[in-house]
């Protein structure tokens, strides 16, 4: 039986020039898996401590004073590697070992299985016969805590190329409409000095409605008809607006928002520009806002990303309170791969899609490509530019030369 032969650990850095994490995981002295650990600037408050105390020297400290745990173990397994981690920190949010440790040394695990049999990452797994790619969406245009001030309060305006007939396709849709929105907002703004996001979309200092105007611009204007051959989706990250205090979301310009108010704001987007996605429309307690939503809008993808944290028990009640039919995946969230599978498959059961995403804060590993197939996500959040997020476009172009893969998910 393979074996993990050696756990090798160290302190990198991620997009943002944030200290980081990176584990090796070697199996039978040879099949090396290697990951390294991404974060988020907008962070559900019940989402898996990445690095307790903000200090991941610590995180490594304890992983290496238990390595010989890992040692001898099937990589394959992980459910076992899982457990192992579980034996090591008993608390619900691995606040002592770090997210960041069970995210990397179960991923890396089963890397490194996957180079023993030769076989990809998303086939290892995964038992389904049948798959296909998520729709890649382009982040094209970025604002809150991704952007700065100035930019607009939506943290994300996403292109979802839904009208290509290949993976290469909707790639490049979204590398073109990028383009030309750069193009659009220079017109609009001589002093726009092609500033971005942490997830590569553009910054400008413009505001909501604006800048979703200029992104419909863009689209048209590099001749894609919105609603038939793409679409528009919007992260609108509402707990960064929320105001516990006042009970009000707070925008630019002196806007405030109750409850009652933010739902038709975010219901006028989605009519108004033909919104097929949006992601956490409301704040991360507010489940039955987001009911609202999902019932007044079927056919559009109304997500929940710190609604449900990629934590089995927040998308339960989701389920029963009917507050979403889509949901985020991030691995980081959850903490350990085996959570994050545990969730999805949980997810698909009850028929609620799945987004897999990145984070702001990346790195150059394309592990999420693997995992976002493998789940049957209908959507993949990657960015459009930038090293970090171009290493997981071209592993879409990699994976696309798989008989494995039977084509585009559909809308």
């Amino acid at each position: 039986m393979q074996k993990i032969t050696e756990v090798k650990s160290r302190l990198i850095y991620d997009s943002r020039g944030s200290k980081t994490i990176e584990l090796d995981v070697i199996t039978d002295n040879k099949y090396m898996g290697r990951v390294s650990v991404p974060s988020g600037a907008s962070i559900g408050r019940n989402e898996a401590i990445n690095f307790p105390n903000g200090e991941p020297e610590k995180c490594l400290k304890l992983l290496n004073n238990n390595i010989n745990k890992f040692l001898g173990l099937d990589p394959a397994d992980l459910k076992c590697i899982h457990n192992t981690i579980r034996n090591v920190d008993k608390t619900d949010n691995y606040s002592n070992i770090g997210g960041a440790v069970a995210f990397a040394i179960t991923i890396a695990s089963m890397e490194s299985a996957s180079r023993f049999f030769g076989v990809p990452l998303f086939k290892l797994l995964t038992d389904e016969s049948k798959l296909e790619f998520p729709i890649p969406l382009g982040n094209i245009l970025g604002g809150g805590l991704h952007a700065g001030n100035g930019t607009p309060d939506i943290q994300e305006i996403l292109v979802c190329p839904h009208g290509a007939k290949s993976i290469r396709e909707a790639i490049e849709i979204n590398f073109k409409v990028h383009n030309e929105l750069r193009n659009i907002l220079q017109k609009r703004n001589i002093n726009f000095t092609g500033g971005k996001s942490d997830e590569g979309g553009w910054a400008p200092e413009i505001g909501n409605e604006e800048a979703l105007e200029a992104s419909c611009q863009a689209c048209e204007s590099s001749g894609y008809k919105l609603g038939k051959d793409i679409s528009l989706g919007i992260d609108i990250a509402a707990s960064t607006q929320w105001d516990q205090k006042s009970e009000k979301y707070r925008y630019k310009n002196n806007k405030r928002f109750n409850q009652e108010e933010q739902i038709k704001f975010v219901s006028d987007l989605i009519n108004r520009y033909k919104l097929t996605y949006v992601e956490d429309a409301v704040h991360q307690d507010a489940f039955g806002a987001m009911s609202e939503l999902t019932n007044e809008f079927p056919n559009v993808l109304i997500a929940g990303d710190d609604l449900t944290v990629t934590n089995t028990m927040f998308l339960e009640k989701a389920i029963n309170l009917k507050s979403c039919n889509a949901t985020i995946l991030k691995v980081n969230q959850a903490g350990s791969l085996y959570d994050a599978l545990k969730f999805a498959k949980h997810a698909k059961k009850h028929n609620i899609k799945i987004i897999t995403s990145h984070r702001s804060g990346e790195t150059i590993d394309s592990q999420i490509v693997h995992i976002g197939i493998c789940t049957g996500s209908k959507m993949l959040k990657i960015g459009v530019v930038g090293g970090e997020r171009i290493s997981k476009i071209n592993e879409l172009i990699r994976i696309s030369e798989y008989d494995l893969i039977h084509g585009m998910t559909q809308l």
